[in-house]
């Protein structure tokens, strides 16, 4: 049974009804069900639905600033007046709140939200919320059916490992969490992470990394003049892996582009590379959901942040869109120009 959510608001720019104006909040429908359409589709026939994760109770127990609980709002008010990707088909399936001390419970019900998504042929795309999230998207994935049998791929872009084994659950235990029921699951966990800070890290957090067979590429391995190596690493991933969870905590931007996190970063990952990666992940018929994280609207400066979270949604959507209806999309073999002036 799905959770009740709380019903999620779009408004947005309106330039006229014909298609050529759509835009993302003409296009969101708070339905489970798909518009209908004679257009030939591949096997994926629900399109992206949006859910909110309003909790900063892991940030909170991660010692981190709190404020991600109003970033769903933020990612919406953002996105809603973006240009329409072409044959987009969208619903928002409402919030998750989670009071303060009630995480887990949270957590659970997220789950439950991720696996109805998935079952019903959707791709969802969370909006959180700290980091703590990721147990919930999991949660969903498994419960979904959409791992059984298969071999699960989590990908990260962030400045953190989050591999803490805290014995409280927070933004910082997430990937121990899920690390260790995939064990016990006997399933490998794979476990990719793209954007890490040296200095961001305990030796402990290296180590427990290494320990659990975590790959990874430092921030200042990921610039734009070594996208190459970045796409082949990614490719590397999607070759041994069937079913794929890509996570993207926000504070693996620059802090300039992304000031509004938990945790700004010192020096991160070009906007234009993790675009990219977002680009070749969300080409892949194996991409099963999407988080994007850490937003902290407290702490952002002119809309940044939210702003930049909404290029990534809005990315993926076009691309996978794309894949959806079995159209061809443009090639992204280097960085775009321009593609950091949001």
């Amino acid at each position: 049974m799905m959770p009740e959510l709380t019903p999620a608001q779009w408004s947005g720019r309106d330039d006229g009804p014909e298609l050529e104006h759509r835009r993302w909040h003409h296009v969101i429908n708070a339905s489970m069900s798909p518009p209908g359409g004679a257009a030939r589709r591949t096997d994926r026939q629900g399109g992206l639905a949006v859910i909110g994760f309003q909790s900063d109770e892991g940030v909170r127990r991660n010692k981190g600033r709190p404020g991600a609980a109003d970033a769903p709002a933020a990612i919406r008010a953002a996105l809603a007046s973006l240009s329409a990707p072409d044959q987009l088909t969208a619903c928002d399936l409402g919030d998750v709140s989670v009071a303060q001390g009630t995480l887990e419970a949270g957590q659970e019900r997220l789950g439950h939200v991720v696996a109805a998504a998935i079952q019903a042929g959707h791709l969802p795309i969370v909006f959180g919320g700290g980091h703590e999230t990721a147990f919930g998207s999991y949660l969903g994935l498994v419960g979904s059916g959409a791992v059984d049998g298969k071999r699960l791929g989590i990908i990260n872009l962030d400045a953190h490992f989050d591999l803490r084994a805290d014995p409280i659950p927070s933004s910082g235990t997430p990937f121990r969490q899920i690390a260790e029921l995939e064990m016990a699951a006997g399933r490998d966990f794979t476990y990719r992470v793209l954007g890490i800070s040296e200095a961001n890290n305990t030796l402990e957090l290296f180590r427990t990394a290494s320990s659990l067979g975590v790959e990874h590429m430092l921030d200042e391995d990921c610039g734009s003049a070594a996208l190459p190596t970045v796409m082949a690493f990614v490719d590397r991933f999607l070759e041994i892996v069937d079913t794929v969870y890509l996570t993207i905590d926000l504070d693996v931007l620059p802090a300039h582009v992304a000031p509004g996190v938990s945790a700004p970063a010192s020096l991160g990952v070009p906007l234009e590379v993790i675009l990219a990666i977002c680009r070749q992940l969300a080409r892949s018929p194996k991409l099963a959901h999407v988080d994007i994280v850490e937003l902290n609207p407290r702490f952002d400066i002119d809309g940044r942040t939210p702003r930049a979270a909404a290029r990534l949604v809005h990315t993926i959507a076009t691309e996978h869109s794309a894949l959806m209806w079995d159209v061809p999309t443009r090639p992204s073999t280097s960085p775009q120009p321009g593609i950091e002036s949001l």
